[in-house]
């Protein structure tokens, strides 16, 4: 029970220092736009819509972590237009972080055939920030009394400035992908980086700086056959000190008689967890699973519970493309 309540501080604490990495997603390139900025609008419709759920935790927390998000994007020419709204809830103090930005970004191809091409993107808005630090318990509220315990009636000495706070946002990316359709291999690579301002970000009376955050993703869809192909691909993040590997393979298979692929794949984050996914496209719908499998250094306590993640896409589409358009989101 000790070792339970020593966890929850350590986490509770590391949301409010603001010194741990920013929130992120297993299924991360089911959400373009939480991934990259240059991916607004790069697909084929006329307009997108996407919804992301994530939970976690919930094995040594009775408030589990949670994380909401729901984009819109459309293509309008070589440019692009998305909205976005996300919202990450943690812990015991009821911290909560909500978002929204909105991305535009300009797409073009190097070739005349339109094989290659290229994608710069942007985003900008607001993130507001809050705790109820009414609801935790801190080092200095421990007292060795009755065999030990936090007292809640005691002082914590923390110097808070406010429940809340309220900083810019600025992200930018770009993208590159081949889109020959009857390729064999049809490779992607994009960059991004968040946080671009640096904005000052407390809660208490200092001088704190919201690091950047920075993404590499490369990959490469290889059409097996015409019914039958894998992307693997590999993800790097770095926020300051922290880095994140992650390494994917991604599988779907068409059925012609039924008219849908059925979609999975396995991921690997170094040193935290193990995610499985499996979902289904079908006509304008894309939806999957994943649960996260934790193999840090957390899984005695957790027991390998990690978290649990559903996404779900809609592409609007007046007429159905003779050709599809081979890209990362694909």
């Amino acid at each position: 029970m000790m070792r339970r309540i020593i966890l929850l501080l350590i986490i509770s604490l590391t949301t409010l220092r603001s010194s741990a990495q920013d929130a992120h997603l297993s299924l991360y390139d089911a959400a373009p736009l939480f991934l990259n900025p240059a991916m607004t609008g790069v697909f084929q419709g006329d307009w997108r819509l996407h919804g992301h759920f994530r939970t976690q935790w919930k094995a040594v927390n009775f408030k589990p972590y949670t994380t909401g998000l729901l984009s819109f994007d459309m293509p309008y020419k070589k440019w692009g237009f998305g909205v976005q709204l996300s919202n990450f809830r943690a812990g015991q103090g009821n911290y909560n972080a909500l978002q929204g930005t909105l991305s535009v970004a300009y797409a073009t191809s190097l070739d005349k055939k339109k094989n290659h091409n290229l994608s710069f993107g942007i985003q900008g808005g607001v993130t507001q920030k809050t705790i109820e630090y009414q609801l935790l318990s801190f080092n200095n509220q421990y007292t060795t009394a009755d065999g030990g315990g936090f007292d809640e009636t005691m002082p914590t000495q923390e110097d808070f400035a406010g429940q809340s706070t309220t900083v810019p946002v600025v992200n930018a990316g770009f993208l590159y992908f081949f889109a020959k359709q009857e390729s064999r291999f049809n490779p992607f690579i994009g960059g991004s980086a968040f946080n671009l301002t640096q904005p000052t970000e407390t809660l208490y009376n200092a001088d704190n700086r919201l690091p950047m955050r920075f993404y590499g993703h490369v990959g490469t869809r290889i059409n097996i056959t015409e019914l039958l192909y894998v992307i693997p691909k590999v993800l790097v993040m770095n926020q300051r000190e922290f880095w994140e590997q992650t390494y994917a393979l991604d599988a779907g298979y068409y059925f012609k008689e039924s008219d849908f692929y059925l979609i999975g794949g396995a991921v690997f984050r170094a040193n935290d967890a193990m995610i499985i996914s499996l979902g289904a496209k079908m006509e304008n719908i894309v939806a999957k699973i994943g649960y996260d499998i934790n193999i840090s250094s957390l899984s005695t306590i957790s027991t390998g519970r990690g978290g649990f993640e559903i996404s779900v896409t809609y592409i609007k589409q007046k007429k159905k493309p003779t050709t599809d358009k081979i890209c990362p989101r694909l």
